[in-house]
């Protein structure tokens, strides 16, 4: 029998905007799993991300400053078996961007691996994080479930690159908004949550539960709410 997971792909802009009203976005969601992009990782980053968890109902898995602003959260409902953090080859002159990697263990035995990744603004650099990131996705013994800011749309070489080794859940499952980018008003899809085998998509897009003035408030993007079954 398969287990339904709520998961959800966040770009918060490190805090810089309504912080109330990110968490209530959040908590509207329902999410058993968040994997946050620009999360923070800086001055008393811990506090800062332990401060979210806690109004948004959630408690902190990996990532922040490790991994270089990539984290991820989770209900109690996730069992966590193991958490990993890693940074891609910086490239002069540019951002350090990493991963934050948990597998999770829902009810008895459903596990599901879960990285949230930011990929960079250049394009070239961009396309060499996506392959090291099916790389890494290819090792793992459990299904997958890649979630993050691809930084370019579906039609971009990285996006649909990555979308051809998984599956797209929003392509394949579309409910809610479609554009992510910019949250006043989005008209670019550049987040995404990619599946591996094992995991089914039922739904995914932007969600409608949480306030649209909660949404506007809260990041420059919109979140991507995905319903898994693994």
């Amino acid at each position: 029998m398969s287990v339904k997971v709520r998961l959800l792909s966040y770009n918060v802009r490190s805090l810089r905007d309504d912080q109330r009203a990110l968490a209530r976005a959040i908590r509207a969601c329902a999410p058993d799993v968040v994997c946050l992009q620009e999360a923070p990782r800086f001055f008393r980053w811990r506090k800062r991300a332990a401060e979210l968890a806690r109004h948004s109902g959630l408690v902190t898995v990996t990532g922040g400053a490790p991994s270089c602003g990539t984290m991820i959260l989770s209900s109690l409902r996730a069992a966590v078996e193991h958490t990993e953090e890693t940074t891609f080859p910086l490239v002069r002159g540019e951002h350090r961007r990493g991963l934050a990697l948990a597998r999770l263990r829902f009810g008895r035995d459903a596990r599901l691996t879960v990285v949230s990744s930011h990929l960079s603004l250049r394009s070239g650099e961009r396309r060499a994080q996506g392959e090291e990131l099916l790389r890494r996705v290819a090792t793992f013994r459990t299904p997958a479930v890649v979630a993050g800011d691809i930084n370019e749309p579906p039609t971009g070489a990285t996006f649909r690159r990555l979308a051809g080794a998984l599956t797209d859940a929003r392509e394949r499952a579309p409910v809610g908004g479609e554009f992510t980018f910019p949250a006043a008003a989005p008209r670019r899809r550049i987040d995404a949550v990619l599946c591996g085998e094992g995991v089914t998509p039922l739904s995914c897009g932007v969600p409608t539960a949480p306030d649209p003035d909660d949404l506007a408030a809260a990041s420059d993007h919109l979140p991507v709410l995905a319903v898994l079954a693994i």
